[in-house]
């Protein structure tokens, strides 16, 4: 879009923006813009990747080449720009619908790889966009105002389920805090490896239970409140060690919701220096380095590759 910012320094809302007033998503949109900008990223060696939902928008407002991908599928895209191109710094932009509803699988396979890319979840325990339907992250027995009845289903927990996929950053931040979520953003984007933050986003339309008052009366930093607590994972080891107070961590939630670094695990190279083992070479010449023509011409014979699947007729 014409419109778009000419440089991070400019890190504003720009005023075409079109969500809800109130919204967190201008919260997350505003943090990334100041992550992007600290980091010095540049933005043509930066993507943005969404799935569909409110939160899908944002890559049209960020000054990077954006990706908005079909329901559930920002993640497998993600994943084939980075392994194209490892050089390149990919996050996915997505909501908890998007990611952990129809696209769930994916969410599960980019752990088990560990894949270096980051993946802000704009958490608002509802479908916002389709008028508010239950999100996976409802919590059970919750009636929001455009359910005829309580969410009878159980929620699903995005940080024990990253912990189980084989996450290797996971963090929770909250919307309307922009510099803490900021420096959140930061961390995850130059750790190594699948990284998460889950951010938890206020939807002042359709969401009337969990509300801005109700976060901010619950949540509460590790950082300041509890200085000792150690996400650390330095070796295999330390799993038996420190991961009973990761976990009850992760499943703090109600009168008390803690926000920050829940875990790094550094114990776990990522996916690109596998594929070196594999394919030595490969981070040298990645994908989108390989040449594709000679002097003008294809280097592949596309008949050729065919002519065995060509059928007679």
């Amino acid at each position: 879009m014409a419109s778009r910012a000419k440089s991070w320094v400019e890190y504003r809302t720009p005023n075409w923006v079109q969500w809800c007033p109130g919204c967190g998503n201008y919260g997350i949109l505003t943090a990334i813009y100041k992550a992007f900008a600290e980091l010095g990223l540049d933005p043509a060696r930066t993507v943005l990747v969404s799935g569909i939902g409110c939160s899908s928008r944002t890559p049209y407002y960020v000054n990077v080449s954006g990706v908005h991908t079909i329901h559930g599928r920002p993640i497998p895209v993600a994943t084939g720009i980075k392994l194209a191109n490892p050089e390149l710094t990919v996050v996915v932009t997505s909501g908890d619908g998007d990611l952990l509803g129809i696209g769930a699988g994916h969410f599960v396979a980019v752990g088990r790889r560990n894949i270096d890319i980051t993946i802000i979840m704009h958490d608002n325990a509802v479908y916002g966009l389709t008028k508010g339907q239950a999100g996976p992250t409802l919590p059970a027995w919750i009636q929001t105002k455009a359910l005829t009845a309580p969410n009878i289903q159980d929620a699903v927990n995005p940080l024990l389920l990253a912990i189980a996929s084989g996450f290797t950053f996971i963090a929770r931040g909250y919307a309307y805090h922009t510099d803490k979520l900021k420096e959140l953003i930061k961390a995850a984007i130059k750790h190594p490896g699948t990284a998460l933050v889950d951010v938890l986003q206020p939807c002042p339309t359709y969401n009337n239970i969990m509300t801005a008052k109700w976060y901010e009366e619950r949540i509460y930093y590790l950082d300041e409140e509890e200085p000792d607590y150690d996400p650390y994972i330095n070796k295999p080891e330390d799993f038996k060690e420190k991961m009973p107070a990761i976990l009850a961590k992760a499943v703090e939630w109600g009168d008390r919701i803690p926000l920050g670094i829940i875990m790094i695990d550094k114990t776990k190279e990522p996916f690109q220096r596998r594929l070196e083992k594999l394919v030595p070479g490969y981070l040298d010449m990645p994908p989108a380095k390989r040449p594709i023509d000679v002097d003008g011409k294809p280097i592949i014979d596309l008949l050729a590759t065919f002519k065995d699947r060509v059928i007679e007729t």
